[in-house]
């Protein structure tokens, strides 16, 4: 009779010792999460900053996202050389190519709208679009232009819009002229000109300018109240970081460049905490809070491989847990360390950035700096290291290292070119009749003139290209354009015909951003 109530006490007893077992276990655990990322923080903090000295970069920001929360957002070092004032996850970057997934985005949600089909061909909404081939051109379509198998080089054209006057349409249109580098959705190759093309047709379909469409649609929407579209706007605002470059054996600034008719490339201006809600927004697929800006759907496609990238040799060897690389569509995709990996970088004269996704973690961060150097590239492995149980590898040193072997070797071969220059020679013609117009369908107009006894090269559409030349041997002059310290010393060789005429200039400037050998210029007169 009384061993019941005794065994129901005894249990109570046993499930209340059970509950306050498991409530202390999961007290201890939680202590234990905030603990560790706390931890990871301080070690991450440490790193970032003593990379930023080491790598002699001005300032930098950056902010980490995990599990839908900011658990890092800061600014480090100044916003210019020379002065004090300090970077904050408030300051404005240049973001570059990390635009493109914006204008994916865009037309994503014109997907979802039922206004437009990925697979629409581009003529559709561009009828005036022309590429190098009738077929090309005939069969392009809006993914072809998000995943960079245009049949273009990397970087082809890109000239047509830096420091140019032309508009958005005229760049495109001039596209045309532009020669492909392999056969069409052959392979990859990265073009800004078909990502400005996606932005015009973010505007016919909509009935607004790819910037007012982005600010509407996607900046308002996420309270990313201090991003903006044009280096125009920078004027009216504060807390802006100034862009860097070496030269002459120092860290230097330079101006921002007006990227207005590429706008859909790499136009947009943001900080960390603004990027950081974007962040939030890819990694719940589209939706911020009770905002759904695209659906989940149109996040899965954006983030599948489309066009295949090799992994050099080189990269496997550094790399080893990365099996492959593709472009999807406005993101690089690749593995690490067992995890799908969704990002992108940016290049802006004087500013690099990079943005990461790793959706299975719940995993983002973005890393603004405000100087041409690879900083972000040791600190993007570090990051992901740090959060995904990687061995600790100390790439900023590793990569530091290696960076300064690849300017060595640079330097020897520019010590070894001016060895091998003939100095004693003239050139073939007396200097007036270098000087004249010069032109070609794909770029336009560059003129030689005579100022001060010397040859000088002014670039029509884009004036800021300007370049005392100084005879180096024979018919070739060096340059170097005073306005782009970022650019290294060039050559422009004039071609004599049988005539004993000037035919042509040949402009060459080696560096990885800008091909001048697509620039023809025949003379005019």
């Amino acid at each position: 009779m009384n061993s019941r109530p005794n065994n129901h006490c005894n249990y109570m007893k046993y499930r209340i010792a059970l509950i306050l077992f498991i409530c202390f276990v999961g007290l201890s655990s939680n202590l234990l999460a905030q603990k560790e990322p706390q931890k990871t923080l301080r070690a991450l903090d440490e790193y970032y900053a003593k990379a930023l000295k080491d790598w002699e970069v001005p300032g930098m920001a950056i902010a980490i996202v995990k599990d839908d929360s900011l658990i890092f957002a800061k600014g480090f070092g100044v916003k210019e050389v020379g002065k004090p004032d300090k970077v904050d996850a408030n300051t404005l970057f240049a973001i570059a190519s990390n635009t493109k997934a914006f204008t994916a985005a865009a037309l994503a949600i014109l997907v979802d709208e039922g206004k437009i089909k990925w697979d629409d061909k581009v003529i559709k909404y561009l009828p005036w679009f022309q590429l190098y081939d009738p077929y090309v051109t005939y069969n392009m379509t809006i993914r072809d232009l998000l995943c960079h198998r245009s049949g273009l080089a990397t970087f082809s054209g890109d000239l047509l819009w830096f420091g140019t006057n032309y508009s958005r349409e005229e760049v495109i249109k001039r596209a045309r002229f532009l020669k492909p580098a392999y056969g069409f959705r052959e392979r990859y190759g990265y073009s800004n000109i078909m990502f400005l093309a996606a932005g015009e047709i973010v505007h016919v379909v909509s009935g607004k300018t790819w910037d007012e469409f982005v600010s509407e649609r996607i900046f308002k929407p996420l309270a990313m109240n201090r991003t903006v579209t044009s280096t125009n706007a920078l004027k009216d605002l504060d807390n802006v970081a100034q862009c860097h470059t070496d030269f002459g054996g120092k860290t230097i600034s330079i101006p921002y460049l007006n990227w207005d008719n590429v706008a859909p490339a790499g136009a947009i201006n943001s900080s960390v905490n603004d990027l950081s809600k974007w962040i939030k927004l890819q990694l719940n697929r589209g939706k911020l809070g009770g905002t759904q800006v695209f659906t989940a759907n149109r996040s899965h496609e954006m983030w599948s491989p489309n066009t295949l990238q090799g992994v050099s040799s080189y990269s496997e060897s550094l790399f080893p847990s990365t099996h492959f690389k593709a472009y999807a569509l406005g993101w690089g995709v690749s593995d690490y360390l067992g995890r799908k990996i969704v990002s992108h970088s940016g290049g802006y004269d004087g500013m690099i950035s990079y943005t990461c996704l790793v959706p299975e973690e719940k995993l983002g961060f973005v890393i603004l700096t405000n100087k041409n150097s690879s900083l972000y590239n040791p600190l993007v492995y570090k990051t992901l290291d740090m959060f995904l149980g990687g061995i600790s590898t100390d790439w900023s040193t590793m990569m530091l290292n290696n960076s300064k072997k690849q300017m060595e070797m640079e330097k020897k071969n520019r010590v070894e070119e001016e060895l091998k220059r003939n100095k004693d020679s003239n050139p073939t013609l007396a200097l007036n009749e270098y000087a004249g117009l010069y032109g070609g369908d794909l770029y336009g107009n560059a003129k030689v003139t005579i100022e001060n006894g010397e040859l000088k090269l002014v670039f029509a559409p884009a004036p800021q290209f300007n370049s005392v030349l100084k005879h180096w041997q024979y018919d070739t002059f060096s340059i170097q354009f005073p306005d782009f310290p970022s650019l290294p010393q060039g050559k422009v060789t004039f071609i004599i015909n049988a005539m004993g005429k000037v035919d042509e200039m040949r402009v060459e400037v080696p560096n990885p951003d800008f091909d001048f050998t697509e620039l023809k210029f025949k003379k005019f007169e």
